[in-house]
């Protein structure tokens, strides 16, 4: 399910507040939201996107691949975030679209961003296509948000519902 227009758009100008930054996504689908992330990105910015399907990650490839500040990477989220918080990579904004790094794996994920940086997700208000259960699972992932001493969130009933933290 590709990110709404509006959700795009923000991710665009967060972006373009950070235009060297290095940027994560989780969960590329076909690539539409990166498409927006580089948009905003300067020529010295990077993005890494990762999802773990092949035919999404192709669709992506075939129109992103061009662009040397991107790193398609296929591999399953958690696996990527454990890989990498091995390594010294951090990041500028971290845009969590797939359960790793929002409701699996969310420590090793915010522990990725550096001071300042911004992990965003989407889809945190009620959607039709939700299963049963997972209303509870937002609202456990929003006061898990809440707790955390080091974020400063902003919580926007807007578009598909977006959460921005900032990390403190």
């Amino acid at each position: 399910m590709p990110s709404e227009v509006d959700v795009n758009a923000l991710l665009r100008t967060l972006a373009a507040a950070k235009p060297a930054g290095c940027c994560l996504e989780l969960g590329t689908g076909t690539g539409l939201a990166s498409a927006w992330i580089l948009d905003g990105l300067g020529p010295n910015g990077s993005l890494t996107t990762v999802d773990n399907e092949p035919k999404w990650l192709d669709v992506a490839q075939a129109y992103l691949g061009g662009d040397s500040r991107i790193n398609i990477v296929c591999s399953d989220g958690d696996e990527f975030l454990r890989q990498v918080n091995a390594q010294a990579t951090r990041y500028d904004l971290i845009f969590a679209d797939t359960w790793s790094g929002k409701y699996r794996s969310l420590d090793l994920a915010l522990d990725l961003l550096l001071p300042g940086g911004l992990y965003v997700i989407d889809d945190m208000l009620p959607q039709s296509n939700w299963p049963e259960g997972h209303g509870a699972k937002v609202q456990s992932l929003m006061n898990d948000l809440a707790q955390r001493s080091a974020l400063q969130i902003s919580s926007l009933a807007w578009s598909c519902g977006v959460v921005i933290a900032a990390k403190l």
